[in-house]
Order: C-alpha cells, then structure tokens, then sequence
C-alpha cells in the first residue's frame, strides 16, 4: 500500500492508504459533496430516560411506556406510566442498521418540536398540553439537572453570580431541523466500514436516529436512495475507509466526497435511486445472490458520475476485498 494525504497542499490533512493503482483511482471520488451530515439526537447520558417501550395503547387516547434502562450510563428507576403519544418517535439505534437495511426496534420521547432546534417545548406549554408527560419528566427532574451537558449549554451565570437557566431541564441535544426529515440516509458511528441504509416514516411517524447513528437529511425517498446508493458504492466505501480514524465514521468525512445533488433529470442518478430501493428490498428479504447481483449494478453506475475506467473500479474492488 501506498499513502498521500487526503489534500496534496496540505500533509496534515487526512491521509489516504491504498494500493498505488487504487489511489490513483480514489482521487477521482474525492471533493466537495452537495450534501451534510448530522448527528442523531442526543439525550446527554439520559437515555434511560428518554428511551422507552410501549406497554399498550389505552382508549382514552394515552400510552403507556416503560423506560429502557438496561445498560444505562446514567442510572435511573425502571417506571411504567402512562403520556401523551404526541412526543413519542420510532428510535433508531446503531444495533438498528446494516447495509441496505434499518428498523427501529424502541421508541424516544422527544421533547423537542418541528422547528424549535435546540429550543425545547417550553414548561408552562408541557405542563399544559401534555400534562402526564410532564409528570413523567418532573419524575427524573434531578437526574436531567444532573447532566454536564445540560449545565454547560442550557445555564450561565448573570452578573452578579446567579445561576440563569436557558432553556428546560428536560433539553436534549443535536436537534436541528434534520432531525424531522422524514426521509434519512444513516450510518453508524462506530463500525469498520461505511454501513448505510435509508430510513422513511414508520406506522407514519418519523424516525430519530440517536447519537450513535449519522445521518444525512433528504427532502425525499428517491433523493435518499440516490444518496445511499452512492455513498454504498465501491469507490466511495474504499475513499472514505482509507481515511477515517480507526472505527470512527465522523459526518465530517461526507465534506470530502463528491457526491452531486439529486438530480431527477439525470437517467443515472435515477437508476441509482432505482438500484438502491430494489437492495433495500433484497436486504429485507435476505436475499444475498440477488443483493450481491444489485451493488455490481450500484458499483458500475456510481463509477458513471466520477468518471472512474473499468481497470480504475476492478483496482479499487481488489483493494477493499483486502482492506
């Protein structure tokens, strides 16, 4: 193997490792990229807070949760009480994904709305609209208060030395208006290779991914099977293997690969798109020949847009085999 540095300009940038054929090769993948990438929702070390499971469903309209606290960082009581549903996402978690594949498997209360960030819902407004829910909280009030992450982004001190609050105890973090895409390409943060799959609504309600997970926010199903279809090719797997830290797939290395906007006039990005939906059906169903038969399809129209030879694909597919 070989190695140069992600920007010939500047050696303390990224640096690429890979055969010297497959090298040349990756170049042509690597640039500026239409799109970015986020971070899941993050509770601060609250999960067993905000992760719950649904108990059953009550015909005065509320919903009964028991909290997840299994392997929780931050240790809190198992509680099973009944809120509003309105709150309540389909969670995504990194267990959650695999290539061409992701299903969430629990549910987060998110107490954060369309459009607010990291603005969460107000106390007079929980306390009004959403009372058990608030109940709920008020129930874990001091170990939210707890969080260093809540002290040190949600209070500052005024003047004369007195503790200010920012924002609610119940705050969560990285919520942007990503969060409520309702279409998303997610992979996860620790993994040895770059695992992708879309996610949509599921039972109609939108998908949060957590902290675990990256994703990338699409205005719909086609541009995000297009993405994922790129982003899971060959050529870009190997570019973005060859220069990530150890198990560490950061949303920032999406900013050094070229990944152009949808566009639904080109005929190449919609055959991805097409290929990408027909793997994500191949996946669920387990079915590997016809899966393996759908990525030499992805791999061959993604080499299209980066102008990437035949010998140029084989190298890069001989050196990620070995990777």
């Amino acid at each position: 193997f070989a190695a140069e540095p992600v920007d010939p300009d500047d050696p303390t940038s990224p640096w690429l490792t890979a055969s010297k054929g497959a090298l040349r090769a990756v170049r042509k993948v690597l640039g500026q990229s239409d799109y970015t990438a986020h971070e899941g929702v993050n509770t601060g070390g609250a999960n067993a807070v905000y992760w719950v499971e649904i108990v059953i469903s009550r015909p005065d309209g509320l919903v009964v949760v028991r909290n997840l606290t299994r392997g929780a960082k931050r240790k809190v009581p198992e509680v099973t009480e009944a809120i509003e549903p309105d709150l309540l996402y389909p969670l995504l978690r990194g267990r959650d994904v695999q290539r061409w594949h992701a299903e969430p498997s629990a549910f987060i209360l998110l107490t954060h709305k369309p459009g607010m960030r990291l603005k969460a819902i107000p106390e007079e407004e929980m306390q009004q609209t959403y009372p058990h829910t608030w109940a709920y909280l008020k129930r874990f009030e001091p170990a939210l208060r707890e969080r260093p992450a809540l002290k040190r982004y949600f209070t500052r001190k005024s003047k004369n030395g007195k503790v200010i609050e920012a924002g609610p105890f119940y705050s969560m973090f990285d919520v942007g208006d990503y969060t409520f895409a309702s279409w998303k390409v997610v992979w996860r943060y620790v993994a040895n290779d770059f695992v992708l799959a879309v996610i949509g609504p599921h039972n109609g309600k939108t998908v949060i991914p957590n902290e675990k997970l990256m994703l990338v926010a699409c205005s719909n199903s086609e541009e995000a099977y297009y993405f994922c279809a790129v982003a899971s090719a060959s050529a870009l797997r190997m570019a973005v293997r060859s220069f990530f830290v150890e198990t560490q797939i950061a949303p920032h290395v999406i900013r050094r690969v070229c990944i152009p906007k949808y566009d639904p006039a080109d005929p190449v990005h919609r055959a991805l798109a097409e290929a990408s939906k027909e793997a994500h059906e191949a996946a669920a169903q387990g079915d590997e020949p016809r899966l393996r038969e759908i990525e030499d399809k992805v791999n061959a129209l993604a080499a299209k847009l980066w102008g990437l030879t035949d010998k140029e694909l084989k190298e890069i597919e001989s050196d990620l085999e070995g990777h």
